[in-house]
């Protein structure tokens, strides 16, 4: 099989992780009203691409979980496009629902299905467990110090608020770049090491990476910015900051950390700390579609390379 389809895929892959996870970043200055939806996305993809160079020039601690999560041998690049390509459906089913799944956690659980489609001996469980903790971890601190800056910030102040939450989801954007890009810089190693062995990425890959995050974020993701920062619950400038507060300090925990972990789930979790009123019927949907992900996408991943490798 040659490398271009699978590098295809991995290019739409990172496009959609920018049109599906970024708008997360920007969901509350949006609901808030204090972004117009084009001037937020124009910021968002400045600061994806921003956050994606400055992660790959210094700490890939997070690249490197991914790069090792599997195995593959001889069978790396029918595994690789069987992981991508079920990335994909699920970010794109994801989309069309307006569900802001996590392209990162998806991505995780095509690689694992796909490595036990290989074979169990091809997963790894140590870097697997390393996303296992990043994940239960950006949940519980994006909701704790969410709810923590919520009651910290004082009531008045909602101009200072509106300008904050500029900065928030700037810096939100920033964090997501540096963390989902690593992942798929991680993959993209996968594909460049075949038949050479060790984590190395050529000098066009983080650009790329970067450039593609940014264009995703451009093109849209309007029915996951109602959802999270709309539907979900009720936010106002202060609560909008406290949640852009509380997800930018658990993403940048996370990742000084080396842990994998979802803006998606960090950014949600905050809102719902942050915010008031929350809908728990959306709330439970997102929490149930977030459970079928890791088995839903590594299905679709596990059936396709089965169907590669006959």
């Amino acid at each position: 099989m040659p490398l271009i389809p699978v590098l295809l895929l991995l290019a739409a892959v990172i496009l959609v992780n920018g049109w599906t996870d970024a708008p997360n970043a920007i969901a509350t200055p949006v609901a808030a009203g204090v972004l117009p939806f084009p001037a937020a996305a124009a910021m968002a993809a400045l600061c994806n691409l921003a956050g994606v160079l400055s992660a790959a020039a210094g700490n890939d601690a997070v690249a490197r979980t991914l790069y090792s999560i599997a195995d593959f041998g001889p069978s790396a690049l029918p595994a690789l496009t069987a992981a991508l390509a079920g990335t994909a459906v699920w970010a794109v089913a994801a989309w069309r629902f307006g569900i802001p799944t996590s392209e990162s956690h998806a991505l995780v659980a095509g690689l694992t299905g796909a490595a036990l489609g290989v074979g169990a001996e091809a997963l790894r469980l140590k870097p697997l467990a390393l996303v296992g903790v990043g994940l239960v971890l950006s949940l519980l601190l994006g909701q704790l110090l969410g709810r923590l800056f919520a009651r910290l910030l004082p009531p008045r102040g909602g101009r200072l608020y509106r300008r904050g939450q500029v900065l928030g989801a700037a810096l939100t954007a920033f964090l997501h770049g540096a963390q989902d890009g690593q992942k798929f810089l991680g993959v993209l190693a996968l594909i460049t090491a075949l038949g050479r062995g060790g984590f190395s990425l050529p000098g066009w890959a983080a650009p790329a990476c970067a450039a593609l995050m940014a264009l995703g974020t451009l093109m849209g993701g309007r029915r996951i910015i109602d959802t999270v920062g709309r539907r979900m619950v009720t936010l106002d400038p202060r609560t909008g900051f406290a949640a852009d507060l509380g997800c930018a300090a658990s993403l940048a925990f996370c990742t000084l950390m080396g842990l994998p972990v979802s803006t998606t789930h960090a950014k949600t979790a905050a809102i719902l700390g942050a915010g008031a009123d929350a809908d728990l019927r959306v709330a439970r949907s997102l929490g149930l579609t977030w459970l079928l992900t890791f088995p839903g996408c590594g299905s679709i991943s596990f059936f396709l390379v089965k169907c590669l490798i006959l």
